[in-house]
């Protein structure tokens, strides 16, 4: 019976050495929340021969602007892409329409203009590994350096 108790006290002890310790700061003062002030991808996907912004991505294009309200915005890159339907002058202009059409976007929810870069690159960009889905080529893809205001 006796050995219980001693080792019931040990437990005891041990225990009590994991709690908080005079001196020590608490956790969350040492844990750092991550700064949302960094560089983002996200994707616009459209229709089929469209270049008008879905409500779908004008819910992405929103969500980043707020995620990055509050940042040093220092450029933004918008790649309109197309899939193979149709000729090559035709995916360029839809491609081109695309990227404006997400800059535009972007610029409406307050992103500072001389950051952009908008670029059109047609169905050649648009290369995807054996197998994918044609809808998956049919997008924007927005790639956004953005650092904490100082």
């Amino acid at each position: 019976m006796m050995r219980t108790i001693v080792i019931a006290g040990l437990a005891g002890l041990a225990v009590a050495g994991c709690g908080w310790t005079p001196g020590m700061r608490d956790r969350s003062e040492l844990v750092a929340e991550r700064s949302p002030c960094m560089a983002k991808r996200f994707e616009v996907y459209f229709a089929e021969g469209e270049a008008r912004l879905t409500q779908a991505a004008l819910q992405a294009i929103g969500l980043t602007a707020t995620q990055l309200q509050g940042c040093d915005i220092r450029s933004v890159q918008v790649v309109g892409l197309a899939d193979a339907q149709g000729g090559a002058a035709a995916n360029q202009t839809l491609s081109e329409r695309r990227a404006v059409a997400v800059a535009e976007a972007l610029v409406a929810a307050g992103w500072p203009t001389p950051a952009f870069e908008v670029i059109a690159a047609g169905d050649t960009g648009a290369v995807t590994a054996e197998g994918t889905n044609e809808p998956l080529r049919r997008r924007t893809e927005v790639l956004v350096e953005a650092s904490p205001r100082t």
